[in-house]
């Protein structure tokens, strides 16, 4: 049932504080540091969460404690601002590191941060430019049908927050994460007073268990819940403790390709990690590919629906209304500015894309857009398959090229091109319509909203350019530091389909795993890149996981003193990421300037390896108790606190 009518928080008739030089640079700020915390989180395990929540909260405790001032719009501006960091980032890193991959192995040249730049740019603002004519379709016309459930949570946050009349510890709590994961990364990584990594072998036995200690990747399992960490893990047991004790016993002296010297000697040299390295990424890129396609598949009688519901519902939904809330940037602008974006495409030469392939970008772009800014509407942006729309760009992208001439590492680096745009265009759509949700609700100008998102994309793919080559001069992209799983998989398909050298037997026996989970009915993606990742990693995702559920479990055994909970440790674990981001970009940066021999106490003598182990085992229960002092513990001692009053 439609329902076009709703009563915002702020009326029409109402003007407040909204697009101020104080929310645009706050927003500003945000939006380059949840860019930048979610372009090293990303390329460390393939995923990104999202800012909205967290800067909405960070939003309120700055303007309300620091400005002294109370304007829910504001704050919505900020949110609209920050958030459209991590998409942005989100849509660059699951491509751009490809180009970097290539130049590493003597295929062409690094992209300069003008290239990256230009190609965000472009991706983001047409992102931007095409949700703009389907707003009032989408997000007023079906505001009964399409939930936008991230868009919804955000404005029930921001609504909270303004009725409140105590000073909210919301903020505070992000802030706390952001500096405990600070604190812990740099003596982790900085310091490097314990290990970062712990890990246990058994005599006679290839396969290798163990866990990564860091906060930002134990907060990535508690934000995505005990099941998707469960799933992850359970791809990392395939890998780590069959697939590899499986490829030494049978392999033994073996010359097999990609490697160049037999099993043997591999896992004699590098262990368990240099099989994953020769071997098992290849499996796990190829179940990636399959999950992606598969979860595509299943998509497209959704995806097409949405697409010409989409289109539908725009024709003649123009409004002609003089309100505030009606008002959208000028349409007008909005086609001029496509076309001047197509244009750039075409003749600018750092970006390697021909007049094909910007046109492939505008018609793939307009379509993703339109099918992304629905499907978060329905299913939330989490579910939205941009992984998929990214592999069918990919593959349609450099069959074109290639028949049409553009072959070798030119026409590779062209796909990449045009899969990254439509990777942010789909990413941005997607985030553009949550905000607008958000604003839809509390009754905030539209045209104000889409100039903040414009920034909030010029910032954000200012900041990329520097954040990507910071972190692949510091560890290099494909490392163990920064796998880059879906950009690694974005390269082996554009390799697979234009020169066909891949190991196919690996990538194919991956793809059939995926298969295989899917018929079992085990959620595919979070699977597939658990087999992907290394098992250590896994492991400190499924302890966050294991702490959410006994964050959940909490408030449903004792609801009344308990509530919020959960709440409490995702505003937590957003902090930790951006907390942790932020450090490795530090530390990254100091280790280029050769700062990093300065406080780097294990060049130091008397640290023997085992006590470096004991500490980090000791790290990473102080992880583990700080997520609850801040979850369960926080609640607990409140309430008792309380209660005696």
């Amino acid at each position: 049932m439609h329902n076009d009518k709703i009563k915002p928080y702020i009326p029409a008739e109402k003007n407040i504080s909204e697009l101020t030089v104080t929310s645009v640079l706050t927003g500003i700020v945000l939006a380059v540091v949840f860019g930048a915390a979610n372009a090293y989180l990303g390329l460390r395990v393939g995923m990104t969460v999202s800012a909205s929540i967290p800067a909405a909260v960070i939003s309120m405790g700055v303007i309300r404690i620091i400005f002294r001032r109370k304007s829910v719009l504001e704050n919505n501006i900020v949110q609209t601002i920050g958030s459209a960091g991590e998409s942005v980032a989100a849509g660059s890193i699951f491509t751009l590191p490809a180009l970097f991959l290539w130049a590493s192995q003597g295929n062409g040249k690094a992209p300069d941060m003008l290239e990256i730049t230009l190609i965000a740019l472009v991706g983001g603002l047409l992102g931007v430019f095409f949700m703009i004519p389907l707003r009032n379709a989408l997000i007023v016309k079906e505001h009964g049908v399409l939930p936008y459930p991230e868009g919804t949570a955000c404005a029930e946050v921001l609504l909270a927050g303004e009725k409140s009349n105590s000073k909210d510890t919301s903020a505070s709590t992000v802030f706390a994460g952001l500096g405990f994961a600070a604190f812990f990364k740099f003596v982790i990584d900085g310091l490097k007073l314990v290990s970062g990594q712990l890990a246990l072998r058994v005599k006679g036995f290839a396969g290798e268990i163990g866990v990564q200690i860091y906060p930002a990747v134990m907060s990535v399992g508690y934000i995505c819940g005990p099941k998707i960490a469960s799933y992850m893990f359970a791809g990392g047991v395939i890998s780590w403790l069959v697939m590899i004790p499986l490829i030494v016993l049978f392999g033994s002296d073996i010359i097999v390709y990609p490697g160049t010297t037999p099993i043997s000697t591999i896992f004699r040299e590098g262990g368990a990690t240099a099989i994953w390295g020769t071997y098992i990424r290849y499996i796990g890129a190829g179940a990636l590919a399959a999950g992606g396609i598969i979860s595509l598949i299943k998509s497209l009688p959704l995806i097409l629906s949405t697409f010409t519901g989409a289109v539908k519902s725009a024709r003649g939904s123009s409004v002609k209304s003089n309100k505030r809330t009606d008002k959208d940037v000028n349409l007008k602008i909005v086609l001029i500015a496509v076309i001047i974006l197509t244009f750039i495409i075409w003749v600018t030469p750092v970006i390697p894309v021909s007049l094909i392939g910007a046109f492939i970008i505008v018609i793939f772009g307009f379509f993703f857009a339109a099918v992304s800014s629905r499907m978060v509407g329905l299913v939330g942006s989490s579910n939205n398959p941009v992984s998929g729309m990214a592999i069918a760009t990919l593959l349609i992208a450099t069959l074109i090229l290639k028949f049409t001439g553009a072959e070798g590492i030119y026409g590779m680096t062209s796909a990449i091109a045009i899969g990254s745009v439509i990777c942010i265009v789909s990413a941005i759509a997607g985030d553009t319509s949550q905000d607008l949700k958000t604003g839809y609700i509390l009754g905030a100008t539209p045209r104000k909203q889409q100039i903040g998102e414009i920034i909030g994309v010029v910032v954000s793919s200012l900041a990329i350019g520097a954040t990507l080559y910071l972190l692949n001069s510091a560890w290099g992209f494909g490392s163990e530091e920064l796998a880059a799983p879906q950009a690694t998989l974005m390269k082996l398909i554009v390799e697979g389909v234009m020169v066909g050298n891949l190991p196919w037997a690996l990538v194919l026996t991956g793809a059939f795993i995926a298969v295989a989970a899917e018929i079992t009915g085990v959620p595919v993606l979070p699977f597939a890149i658990g087999v992907y990742l290394p098992i250590h990693l896994n492991a400190c995702i499924l302890t966050g996981g294991i702490l959410r559920y006994i964050g959940e479990k909490a408030e449903e055994k004792k609801r009344t003193k308990n509530q919020g909970v959960v709440n409490n440790g995702i505003l937590f674990c957003s902090g930790m990421i951006a907390g942790e981001g932020l450090t490795g970009i530090a530390l990254a940066l100091s280790a280029i300037l050769g700062f990093d021999s300065f406080f780097n106490l294990s060049q130091k003598p008397g640290i023997p390896p085992v006590i470096a182990d004991i500490g980090g085992a000791a790290m990473f229960a102080l992880i583990i108790l700080t997520i609850l002092k801040f979850t369960i513990w926080k609640k607990r001692v409140k309430n008792e606190k309380d209660m005696q009053n």
